[in-house]
């Protein structure tokens, strides 16, 4: 199964997505990273090293401007017509969703062939603290167990 489809399967399960906007918005972490080391059931510190250069070069340039902007235009802005601001919202959302699919796969094609065997819980603790300032181990665990 593709990343992309994989990581779509998972944020569909109840409490993913709130256990990755919690670790998101409190942590600071980066939940495309944290998904992708479960997927890749991560065990390698150069390739989780790899992968944080290559998502936070990423979250820079494309996922954090996006976001902003997506949560910019979400309160009304007048003289600006609702209706309007909203379809720019919606647009904006969907490239902040395309810039995620990006760097999935490009994360998957870091990983190659190479998973891992981690178990979810060890491969998001390995990629939380990798990415700085890390994680509470019982939010990670929540977002683990909501996984399965």
């Amino acid at each position: 199964m593709s990343i992309w489809d994989w990581t779509l399967q998972a944020y569909g399960r109840p409490g993913v997505p709130e256990a990755c906007l919690a670790l998101q918005d409190r942590f600071g972490q980066n939940t495309d990273l944290l998904l992708w080391a479960v997927w890749a059931e991560v065990t390698d510190r150069g390739l989780i090293a790899r992968a944080v250069d290559a998502a936070r070069a990423w979250d820079q340039a494309a996922l954090k401007p996006l976001r902003e902007v997506r949560r910019g235009l979400k309160p009304a802005l007048p003289p600006v017509e609702d209706a309007a601001r909203e379809r720019l919202r919606e647009d904006v959302k969907a490239c902040e969703l395309l810039a995620e699919r990006v760097l999935l796969e490009t994360l998957a094609e870091l990983t190659g062939a190479a998973r891992g065997g981690a178990h979810a819980l060890d491969a998001l603790k390995m990629a939380a603290a990798a990415w700085k300032p890390g994680a509470p181990d019982e939010d990670l665990a929540a977002l683990a167990a909501a996984l399965g």
